[in-house]
């Protein structure tokens, strides 16, 4: 006998303005962290996805839809930061690439860091799609996504990660001011939306790559990200953005005591990797944000249902009371395009059998 799922009782923005404003939700948001899932879904191609705003957008809008979960569609991708400061990019064309990739970086050598200079934020590389992106959020009454990212992951954007990894003990002196480039960069984009659209509905978007500490030491990431990413997020919430959303991507567990003193808004959403177990990151984040993850995504594409249903209810008994601020069922990075989609189900399955608040 199969069983019937639970009706809502909310919608997904209210149960997400809910969550936000500290007040009752029915049941734990499922906030999938699909992208290009999306557009294979509705038979659209990456390239299609991520060259063209509005098949982004309805794409997410159709597959949300379909499987009734929360969230709101968003434009983003990891090398942020590559095209904006002169990179050549590629959008995804063949079978095995999965989202836009740099086929030559903007800086290959210590000259062309001298040479650098932040770019026009209104026309560089892909601020225009995600602007076309952000018209569509707002006309839909959405909330609205602004482009941000850690400093040192756009700058490992801009020259490549093995160019910055040498740097970061050889000529430090260069990833500092890259870092400097990149935060005024954001800074700058930022403004640019708040010009735009106001702050009542946006979320700054960032994620968090370069710091996982099979990239940098905690020490390193103390000296080269910290401060910079510090920067950018209180002087983002001083100009009025009120949430961010960060997606701590890979193993970042030596760096959450540094990292937890980054604001994050009130409450900000901390997006984690399944690196990171979710009682780690209740502890260090959990006071000052929604926490949001961490289903490995492999699981979701090669796991079978029943794996896939276990690790979504392992992950709700153990946040669903525990997180202060509250838990939202999210992949642990961008659920892979191929991933069955009765995988993906599961999890808005494993919602609907244990996510539940009684009343």
């Amino acid at each position: 006998m199969l069983d019937n799922p639970k009706p809502d009782r909310m919608t997904p923005m209210e149960r997400l303005d809910a969550l936000m404003a500290g007040n009752p939700i029915d049941r734990i948001p499922f906030f999938p962290f699909a992208l290009g899932f999306c557009a294979q879904n509705v038979g659209y191609s990456l390239f299609e996805f991520y060259n063209e705003p509005e098949k982004c957008f309805w794409s997410q809008v159709w597959t949300q839809e379909q499987y009734g979960y929360d969230g709101f569609p968003q434009y983003r991708y990891a090398n942020f930061g590559a095209w904006e400061f002169g990179a050549e990019i590629d959008f995804p064309r063949g079978e095995y690439d999965m989202a836009p990739k740099v086929i030559r970086f903007a800086v290959n050598s210590e000259q062309d860091v001298e040479r650098l200079e932040v770019p026009d934020v209104k026309t560089a590389g892909a601020i225009p799609l995600y602007m076309q992106f952000s018209k569509l959020q707002e006309r839909y009454g959405l909330p609205i996504t602004v482009p941000c990212g850690s400093p040192v992951s756009r700058a490992s954007n801009i020259c490549g990660v093995d160019l910055f990894c040498r740097w970061v003990i050889r000529e430090p002196e260069l990833v500092h001011r890259l870092a400097r480039l990149a935060t005024d960069f954001i800074l700058q984009v930022v403004q640019y939306w708040i010009d735009c659209f106001g702050t009542e509905r946006l979320v700054a978007a960032d994620g968090t790559h370069m710091e996982a500490n099979n990239l940098l030491s905690p020490k390193q990431v103390e000296e080269f990200a910290f401060p910079y990413l510090n920067e950018v997020h209180e002087k983002v919430l001083a100009m009025g953005v009120k949430h961010f959303y960060t997606h701590f991507c890979g193993d970042q567990n030596l760096n959450l005591p540094l990292l937890s003193q980054i604001p994050m808004g009130n409450p900000g959403i901390a997006s984690i990797s399944p690196e990171v177990d979710l009682t780690t990151a209740i502890k260090f984040l959990g006071e000052n944000c929604v926490i949001a993850g961490n289903i490995e995504p492999q699981i979701l594409q090669t796991g079978t249902p029943q794996e896939v249903f276990a690790l979504c209810k392992e992950a709700i008994l153990e946040a669903k009371h525990s997180a202060p601020r509250g838990y939202m069922l999210m992949a642990g990075c961008d659920v892979p395009i191929h991933a069955p989609p009765y995988n993906f189900y599961m999890m808005k399955k494993a919602i609907n059998d244990f996510g539940w608040y009684d009343k």
